[in-house]
């Protein structure tokens, strides 16, 4: 008996980026820093939680 993959196993829910370290930024001013590229995968995680769960209900995602 071979298992069938279930809805989670092939539409996985996202999951949010790892915050970096609070002493990883060097402090100099980078641009992009460690937290703005953390907050801009932050805004790409919600996005894909939104469209997730939406499919998960069944129901198209809103746009932003």
């Amino acid at each position: 008996m071979t298992d069938s993959p279930s809805q989670s196993d092939l539409d996985p829910m996202p999951q949010p980026p790892e915050q970096p370290d609070i002493n990883a930024c060097c402090g100099s001013g980078c641009d992009p820093c460690i937290f703005d590229s953390h907050d801009m995968a932050m805004d790409e995680y919600r996005q894909a939680l939104r469209a997730w769960q939406a499919r998960q209900a069944g129901t198209p995602p809103k746009e932003a």
